[in-house]
């Protein structure tokens, strides 16, 4: 058994990343008690590693640290003996190590560090939001301070670990593998729905495009696929269960109910090519969740009514997924999951970019900052979504796009944590999406 003993403030805080790092991440045995200025870890050799607090101690009141002003100015990058990476980064605190005999003083608040990516209260306090109402990927400290590519809190493990080992911890770490999560969020299950909305599509490429070669594109396309030449574009589930098949995983589609807003209602749930689509998936055994509409993210009523909606029309529990369009609220979108009975949300990755928008790689319980109660819900974070890409880097040549994803799936590989990826069902048979469309299955099978 460890032994924690941490100062008298702050206490479900300090207890939930103590929770994480220790018991879900590493999974250890340990004990907290209240009576130290810092984190002193005390194994059962008797031997002691002792970690800094530079944040928490500075906030005896609860919930007096989340004022924007408290985000860190820069990150510092120090190297250490027992980093897994050339150096690591500080959030708070300093680079000082003193290595004793039986006591290591590390001057890096680990703890702090790490709640503050987990938990993403940086998000609140600070008011920055783009024209959907998200928290931009370049408004964070992350991508300023150039660590949006590092899952540092995965670092901060290793390094913890490195420390317990050198003192003579005797108990195992959890083990872990690799895992590839290939998910799809179903916005529109067909591009020609109706004569209606296909020829009001052809009509912009004449009257808003001026593209007269991509209006016979379109109606080219439209007429094989009535005539049954050809699928319809967006139409890719078996090749995308094929893929995954393939690759020894699953895929995982998420299914949208009735919204409100001009972003949502690409298809009615309980059509009949829905239903079958439904049945298809289920025999091949792969997975179905819930895309919550655009509205949904910060409105616990609506989203219960898509859930209960998709429940009934497709013969299905819904018990994970992921937001539309990315729009996540710290921390209500969480609380909504919570009070919904969710499992697992798969929201947290930024919409403009790519990386680890909570420091992470790995699957882990959630924190209200507000209530201060760690929530049953998991979150697996969102790292790689191909709109990041095309929408928001649309110049990236795709060789360089392919190689920023192998790179992060190499990262995460490392840590032997989960890659969770994103590329809709919608994302292959159009002109714009020509110049990626190998990219999918090549990096999955590489």
């Amino acid at each position: 058994m460890i032994y924690f003993n941490i100062p008298n403030n702050n206490l479900k805080e300090r207890s939930y990343i103590i929770d994480i790092l220790f018991g879900e991440f590493l999974g250890l045995d340990y004990e907290i008690k209240i009576g130290e200025k810092d984190y002193e870890i005390v194994l059962e050799n008797g031997n002691k590693l002792i970690i800094e607090d530079h944040f928490f101690n500075n906030f005896p009141n609860d919930l007096e640290y989340l004022r924007v002003e408290n985000i860190p100015k820069k990150v510092k990058f120090s190297t250490n003996t027992f980093s897994s990476e050339e150096d690591i980064p500080i959030l708070f605190g300093n680079s000082n190590l003193k290595i004793q005999p039986s006591i290591l003083t590390c001057a890096i608040d680990i703890f702090s560090s790490s709640f503050f990516m987990l938990t993403r209260w940086e998000e609140h306090v600070n008011k920055v939001r783009d024209k959907h109402d998200r928290f931009p990927a370049y408004e964070s400290l992350a991508f300023k301070e150039g660590i949006l590519d590092r899952p540092v809190v995965n670092e901060y493990v290793e390094m913890i670990w490195n420390m317990l080992v050198h003192l003579g911890i005797k108990q195992q770490r959890k083990k872990r593998r690799y895992e590839l999560y290939l998910t799809h969020d179903v916005d529109f299950l067909l591009r020609y729905k109706s004569f209606g909305s296909s020829f009001q599509e052809i009509g912009g490429d004449l009257l808003k495009r001026y593209n007269l070669k991509l209006a016979l594109n379109n109606l080219s396309n439209y007429i094989k696929t009535i005539l049954g030449v050809m699928k319809d574009p967006f139409d890719t589930f078996d090749y995308l269960m094929d893929i995954s098949e393939e690759a020894g995983t699953k895929s995982y589609f998420f299914f949208m109910g009735k919204g409100t807003s001009k972003f949502d209602n690409g298809y009615i749930s309980s059509d009949k090519f829905v239903i079958n689509l439904i049945k298809k998936i289920k025999k091949r055994n792969h997975f179905i969740g819930l895309h919550p509409s655009y509205n949904a993210y910060n409105d616990i009523v609506q989203f219960k009514s898509e859930k209960k909606e998709l429940e009934n029309n497709l013969k299905t529990d819904m018990f994970f997924g992921r937001e539309h369009y990315l729009r996540f609220s710290i921390p209500n979108t969480w609380q909504v999951w919570e009070d919904n009975n969710m499992e697992w949300d798969s929201t947290l990755g930024y919409a403009d970019k790519e990386g680890f928008r909570a420091g992470v790689c790995y699957e882990y319980s959630v924190f209200n900052i507000l209530t201060r109660e760690m929530l049953n819900l998991k979150e697996k974070p969102l790292i790689v979504m191909e709109g990041s890409f095309s929408t928001y880097q649309p110049d990236i040549d795709p060789t360089e796009m392919e190689e920023k994803i192998k790179n992060l799936m190499g990262k995460v590989e490392k840590y032997q944590g989960d890659f969770v990826f994103l590329w809709h069902n919608s994302s292959f048979n159009t002109d714009m999406w020509k110049k990626y469309r190998n990219i999918y299955k090549n990096v999955i099978n590489q």
